[in-house]
């Protein structure tokens, strides 16, 4: 049998299983599920959501104003954590990275892994009350950019490191020692000031480093076992210097499959971020099962950049899909692409595994997919020249954002879920 971090050959018998559950380790069953949800919505076949295609346009007009407003002048990044490091209009990770002697182009890209690696999966969602206070400049910050440069400054101070003197590293010693005080005090956790899901976030970060230790010869790096040991494992992969986005995912969602708690499994391997529906059936043992992999994706995309700038051209960035997330699901609905069948639904807490909010975020993904079609039928553009990765930085998550602060003073999503820090 198949299992996370091992090799599938052609003597490697697998089940019929093993072998559909390692189908939906990829975007491609994202998206093509996710448009399965959406066509359901469309005949008016959902429980919880109707869809609005006519109200899409309110849509694409926020994301347009929102990218004119931040990026005037066009060239747009793409959707990624390094975004969340520039405060104030300084780029923090960069300062530290050009002020660090690099041995090489390699060494650097590992540093880069290990620190993405480490920051997205602290990035679930804070909830509407956690903020953390930059001593340099004096801003605070909330949510998604405030885990960010929290888990950057725990970084740069060398927290995940267990060696004196090279801080810039994740190992896996150290996050063995990791503790809930090392975090509540790295992100300024108090009574008055609560993060969400911070538990579950140290659960990760320790289940992270007994991967590490099991899966060596995965995570080796220049003789060192880290999180920077996928960059030579993708290296490797690629093909005269390229690889494809979709393949990155592949190995991000086969790699780090272990860590995530054991929802759902089959044929031996856990699912991750992949839910039930009972409106998505199919005719094999994958019936009802939506994938969404939202953190993964947000990794994978984030991994891009460090591999680019190592020297590796990575193509079909648009393979991958949207982010099935509050943000730009919260679009959708504040616009009023997605209404609650029963509004009552918006003034309850739900579950982040319940038939709503499962619903509502395939929905989002496949919602993305056509106002980035609609995004540049109205730029006059084609996906070249603004990918999904463009569309999600430019672009819906700031829209997103920005809508939910003119309807909830808190800035809050339309829906409440109940997370546990490793979802959103």
């Amino acid at each position: 049998m198949v299992t996370p971090g091992s090799e599938a050959g052609p003597d490697h018998a697998i089940s019929e299983e093993t072998r559909a559950a390692l189908s939906l380790l990829s975007a491609r069953a994202v998206r093509e599920r996710a448009q399965r949800m959406l066509e359901l919505g469309l005949a008016d076949a959902l429980p919880h959501f109707r869809v609005a295609p006519d109200r899409l346009g309110a849509a694409v007009d926020l994301v347009l104003a929102s990218m004119r407003r931040a990026y005037p002048g066009g060239g747009i990044p793409f959707h990624a954590r390094w975004r969340h490091f520039v405060v104030a209009g300084v780029d923090r990770w960069g300062a530290v990275a050009d002020a660090t002697a690099w041995s090489d182009r390699r060494q650097r890209a590992r540093a880069e892994f290990d620190l993405a690696i480490i920051s997205v999966l602290l990035d679930a969602g804070a909830g509407p009350h956690w903020r953390y206070r930059d001593s340099r400049s004096g801003i605070e910050v909330s949510r998604s950019e405030g885990l960010a440069l929290a888990s950057l400054e725990m970084f740069a101070a060398g927290v995940f490191s267990s060696r004196p003197g090279q801080p810039l590293r994740v190992d896996a010693d150290a996050l063995a020692r990791l503790s809930v005080g090392d975090l509540r005090r790295g992100f300024q956790v108090t009574d008055d000031n609560p993060l969400v899901g911070l538990e579950g976030r140290v659960a990760l970060l320790r289940q992270l480093g007994e991967l590490f230790t099991a899966r060596s010869e995965v995570f080796t790096a220049d003789g060192d076992v880290r999180p920077g040991g996928l960059f030579d494992r993708l290296l490797a992969r690629a093909d005269r210097g390229t690889i494809a986005a979709p393949a990155i995912l592949s190995e991000v969602l086969l790699r780090f499959g272990p860590i995530w708690p054991s929802r759902i499994t089959l044929g031996g391997i856990a699912l991750g971020d992949c839910w039930r529906h009972p409106a998505l059936t199919t005719a094999d043992v994958t019936s009802q099962l939506v994938p969404l992999h939202k953190l993964s994706q947000w990794l994978t995309y984030s991994l891009i950049e460090p591999l680019q700038r190592a020297g590796l051209e990575v193509g079909d960035i648009d393979g991958l899909t949207g982010l099935a997330e509050y943000r730009n699901g919260g679009l959708f609905v504040d616009t009023g692409v997605l209404a609650l069948r029963d509004e009552a639904d918006a003034s309850r807490d739900h579950p982040v595994g319940s038939p709503l909010v499962v619903e509502w975020r395939a929905l989002t993904v496949a919602l993305l997919d056509r106002l980035a079609e609609e995004l540049r039928r109205a730029l006059g553009v084609d996906a070249a020249a603004l990918p999904l990765a463009k569309v999600l930085e430019g672009g819906t998550w700031a829209a997103g954002r920005a809508i939910a602060f003119e309807r909830r003073r808190d800035g809050s999503p339309p829906i409440r879920v109940t997370s546990d820090g490793t979802v959103f």
